[in-house]
């Protein structure tokens, strides 16, 4: 049985990425070759990555959309609070996590950004329900802030706003950006079609629960937050295909392979092939999980003692893991969001 500790490691402070390079694809790649033991570490440019691809391979994208989902507001009494949107349930009804010197009953009146009102509804744990005047995700990407990670120090400006979002983003409802989407270009996309690499995307919406700590050292009694997702039947039918000529599926970041995987996941314990979906999933994935549809995994560096760190040991091995983590900072990689990325492949079983 696996504990927390299991999962940490000692990084260095300055290697936490604060803000993002000038190119999206400049940032670094540590490809990992876990055929041989110990594993292989090759270290590249992310911009070398269709060379690493095979013609034929399908690449899945998340293109959720990140809101403005962070407000700063006050109580009618004066009282200052801090709103996070977390999604969307209506036109004009979002859930959201709210801080306060006490908590708002229903029925509250708060003033977000000194533009406007919303009341509180129910609660729906850990959330509260917002009821907004007119269209939430109009006056949420009017008045709202960016919600940067906790690690990065600094407020968000015009920057943030781009590069904290991909180039391919098409459906708002995120908190948090799919990161290792981050590094893709247009130009990187025109080598990959050169090179005849598949593309597809699927929508996962990032949910703050992301950056939350596991507060238990057995993780096997570490409750995950939800998330909504969709699978098209679309890439369903192109999942199928690429299989069934001997070519790879590659995820584009944990949220993708977290919704490949817990669709796949239902599929098999109703015993049935994977079809299209539209749920919410709370998969946990660690080591031990067997893996149904994802066979290679592009992913950025995890904070330590997180449930991605987690899902990225049960896909390429503990060891495997470890060692690369250490290899990463020996070579002064940058982590987390703004960060450099891996390319794994899946540890035989």
């Amino acid at each position: 049985m696996f504990t927390l500790s299991d999962f940490d490691f000692n990084l260095p402070p300055e290697l936490i990425a604060q803000t993002a390079l000038t190119e999206r694809s400049a940032s670094r790649l540590l490809e990992v070759d876990n055929r041989t033991t110990p594993a292989a570490f090759t270290d590249r440019q992310f911009a070398e990555l269709p060379n690493l691809i095979e013609p034929g391979d399908l690449l899945v994208f998340n293109d959720t959309k990140v809101l403005k989902a962070r407000f700063l507001g006050k109580k009618a009494s004066g009282g200052r609070i801090e709103v996070l949107v977390e999604r969307l349930t209506g036109p004009t009804t979002a859930l959201a996590q709210i801080r306060a010197s006490k908590s708002p009953a229903p029925g509250t009146v708060l003033t977000l950004a000194d533009a406007f009102d919303v009341t509180v509804g129910e609660r729906v744990e850990p959330f509260y329900t917002l009821h907004f005047p007119t269209d939430c995700l109009t006056l949420i990407e009017q008045y709202g802030r960016l919600p940067l990670p906790p690690y990065i120090e600094h407020d968000p400006d015009a920057v943030d706003e781009t590069r904290y979002q991909t180039v391919y983003a098409a459906n708002p409802g995120a908190v948090a950006a799919p990161t290792a989407g981050l590094h893709f270009d247009d130009a990187l996309f025109a080598r990959l079609d050169a090179r005849g690499v598949e593309r597809a995307t699927l929508t996962l919406h990032v949910g703050a629960g992301t950056f939350q700590p596991v507060r238990v050292e057995k993780i096997d009694e570490h409750k995950m937050h939800s998330e909504w997702y969709q699978l098209p039947q679309s890439l369903v039918d192109r999942i199928a295909a690429v299989k069934a000529r001997g070519n790879r599926v590659i995820a584009v970041g944990t949220t993708s392979m977290r919704a490949l995987e817990a669709a796949a996941r239902d599929a098999a314990n109703e015993n049935r092939p994977l079809a299209a979906a539209v749920a919410e999933t709370d998969i946990f994935i660690t080591p031990g999980y067997e893996f149904r549809v994802v066979d290679r995994l592009v992913t950025n560096f995890h904070l330590p003692k997180s449930t991605l760190l987690m899902l990225v040991s049960a896909f390429a091995g503990m060891d495997t893991i470890r060692d690369a983590y250490r290899h990463a900072i020996e070579q002064r990689y940058r982590f987390f969001s703004y960060g450099d990325a891996m390319l794994l492949t899946r540890r035989p079983r």
